[in-house]
């Protein structure tokens, strides 16, 4: 018989917990018993404009992305989230507000449900985990920013160059259109600034 500890020894999120978080093994198994999980096809949705987000999703395995709709419904991705990143709509789920984004499944993908009450009770029983918990806040704010600031004053290229820093492993896992949306900028012009830089590699080898 596998033991619950030995079970969950094997969930990424226990790793992420224990090398990211600082979480010891006893702390993980008292905050984590009543955590759950969810499998998600490619292409359904963990959230829909006008819900209500009750969780922070943590991806254990598969890609989720965000993304709004314009009132000419073209859709502007936000975020994406490989394996070990969290996907949340913040306003939502800290302030009960209506959504106003969508988290869709780009392949089929196995999450965490983290609620108000794990946050809550890690905080209570690790200091590590808040600490984290702190720092992991600091850094959503601090990207987010800098997005802001890359949509704004950076040139396509210098955009995409970014993109691949941020999501190293993306670029055979998400479709073009998606990366340019990404962006801010057309497949086209993601096209041509891919050519420009292949272009440069070119002549510097």
């Amino acid at each position: 018989m596998i033991s619950e500890k030995s079970q969950l020894e094997s969930a990424p999120f226990y790793t992420y917990l224990k090398k990211t978080a600082g979480m010891s093994d006893d702390e993980i198994l008292r905050v984590s018993a009543d955590l759950k999980r969810s499998k998600i096809e490619k292409g359904s949705l963990l959230l829909a404009k006008g819900a209500i987000c009750n969780y922070s999703f943590f991806v254990e395995k598969g890609l989720l992305r965000s993304y709004m709709l314009d009132e000419a419904g073209k859709e502007h991705v936000i975020q994406f989230a490989p394996e070990n990143w969290f996907i949340v709509d913040r306003s939502s789920v800290y302030f009960n507000d209506a959504s106003e984004s969508y988290i869709e499944a780009i392949e089929d993908t196995e999450v965490v449900l983290i609620g108000e009450d794990f946050i809550c009770k890690a905080n209570e029983t690790s200091p590590a985990f808040r600490r984290f918990n702190d720092k992991l806040l600091h850094n959503h704010i601090r990207h987010m920013q800098n997005r802001i600031n890359l949509l704004l004053g950076a040139t396509a290229e210098v955009r995409y160059l970014s993109f691949i820093e941020m999501y190293p492993d993306l670029l055979l896992r998400v479709p073009q259109w998606m990366i340019a949306s990404y962006l801010g900028i057309t497949p086209e012009s993601l096209s041509r600034v891919r050519k420009e830089l292949a272009h440069k590699n070119f002549k510097s080898t």
